[in-house]
């Protein structure tokens, strides 16, 4: 089959009706013989969290890392030698464009740990060719797109793991059925998530030039065009970091760190859609050029499936600080109708009971390879029901993060219609849930 050109890719893709020929039929694996197949992965954005993934399926038996894929080529040479080169093994493909990896018949699975805005659309696009998807959390940079995943992954037959690699972890795991089990009660009420994470001032930023090697547009991708910003040394302000707290491409902590927090307290309360939202927040102690809140305080109420209702709330802060969830600058704490239950980071939990806060069990077991390794086995098996962070769960969790910036943004309290996921009587905090998409990087409607 001859290949299809990446225009008539974002074409077929952008359209809708057409988006069943943006299919590369044959580029992949469809079938698998069994658990000794090679599945062959191409990294997308090789920086930060692109290292965890690298580092990970360079340590697995019969997965090959066959694509290296990055707007920045100034990353591959470093990142060839440092996985590829010194283990002993063949160099992968380097490729900038997404595009023409997703044409690649020997790409059978997309790692996606690019910023926050590339997430959806390179999922949609990767499950419209046959290929498989792991991608970093948030799942969504807007509350639109968590249903264009949904759809897509769905309707293509794809298997899609969301990067909240804590549902994978033994320990957690444990936890949250000692949660279930009514360890602190029957009556589980109320969540609290921390996210208290050391981000300093990144100073002032300019417009600039971007550096030689890379693709300012295709880094940009569905976002508004904009001019490089650059500090007073010349250098990129944002890229490869900082983007995090810029409207167009980040989620701030919220949907940075805070998602983790987020899910685990969904999955403990067993809760999807909030019917009401109240958050606020604003930029504190720094200057600089950070557009998105710093420090924020949200609260969510659901109706839980008892039908009684629960709370959850999330704080955010970026300096000095007390530890609240034992130990750490992150973590979440379940209250009960018997004790409180917390589990502070990725693995671990303490269970405590009675008003004099008896420790009556703990455990500890987490590593991210449990997730990775969920995901190449649901690969093999092509069971997208044995997923620990289908997509579905990846939607619910970046939502909140979704809702929680919103209701800060306009400063009023949010009505949610939870069939719809929409605010209710509230264009512009509707309008806040999706984007404007830039020209050819568009999520389309009908995926």
């Amino acid at each position: 089959m001859k290949p299809i050109s990446r225009r008539s890719f974002i074409k077929n893709a952008a359209t809708g009706a057409g988006a069943a020929a943006a299919v590369l039929v044959g580029t992949s694996k469809t079938t698998w013989a069994g658990a000794n197949d090679r599945v062959r992965v191409a990294v997308m954005g090789i920086n930060g969290r692109g290292r965890s993934h690298l580092g990970a399926y360079t340590k697995m038996d019969n997965v090959d890392v066959v694509t290296l894929c990055d707007v920045d080529s100034r990353l591959f040479n470093a990142r060839a030698k440092e996985f590829f080169t010194r283990a002993g093994k063949p160099e992968p493909k380097m490729e900038q464009d997404i595009r023409k990896v997703l044409e690649d018949k020997d790409v059978d699975a997309i790692s996606i740990a690019t910023p926050n805005h590339w997430h959806s659309l390179a999922t949609v696009w990767a499950c419209q060719a046959g290929k498989d998807v792991y991608v970093e959390k948030p799942m969504t940079h807007n509350i639109f797109e968590g249903r264009k995943v949904v759809e897509a992954a769905e309707k293509y037959g794809r298997i899609v793991q969301h990067g909240t690699q804590l549902r994978s972890n033994p320990g957690f795991q444990e936890g949250i059925r000692e949660l279930k089990n009514g360890i602190i009660g029957d009556d589980v009420y109320m969540a609290r998530c921390v996210c208290y994470k050391w981000r300093p001032s990144i100073g002032k930023g300019q417009p600039g030039q971007p550096p030689e090697g890379l693709d300012w547009n295709l880094w940009q991708g569905p976002a508004q065009e904009t001019p490089f910003m650059v500090n007073e040394k010349g250098e990129g302000i944002y890229v490869h970091y900082f983007w995090h707290w810029v409207w167009a491409y980040g989620n701030g902590d919220i949907g940075n760190q805070g998602v983790h927090q987020l899910d685990a307290a969904r999955w403990g309360l067993g809760v999807n859609v909030p019917y009401r939202v109240t958050s606020m927040g604003g930029m504190f102690l720094w200057d600089d050029a950070k557009e998105i809140y710093n420090v924020s305080s949200t609260s969510f109420m659901f109706k839980g499936e008892d039908g009684k209702d629960k709370m959850m709330t999330l704080e955010v802060r970026p300096w000095c600080t007390n530890d609240e969830a034992g130990g750490t600058s992150f973590g979440v704490i379940f209250y009960g109708s018997e004790g409180w239950m917390t589990f502070p980071g990725y693995g671990s939990y303490k269970a405590y009971k009675g008003k004099g806060n008896e420790l009556i069990k703990e455990g500890d077991d987490g590593d991210d390879m449990y997730h990775y390794q969920n995901f190449i086995d649901c690969i093999r098996s092509r069971d997208a029901g044995k997923l620990n962070a289908p997509p579905i769960e990846g939607h619910y969790s970046s939502a909140l993060s979704h809702y929680a910036l919103t209701g800060a943004r306009v400063n009023r309290v949010l009505e949610i219609d939870t069939e719809k996921e929409a605010v209710k009587n509230d264009d512009e905090a509707n309008s806040m849930l999706t984007r404007v998409y830039r020209e050819p990087f568009v999520v389309p409607e009908t995926v």
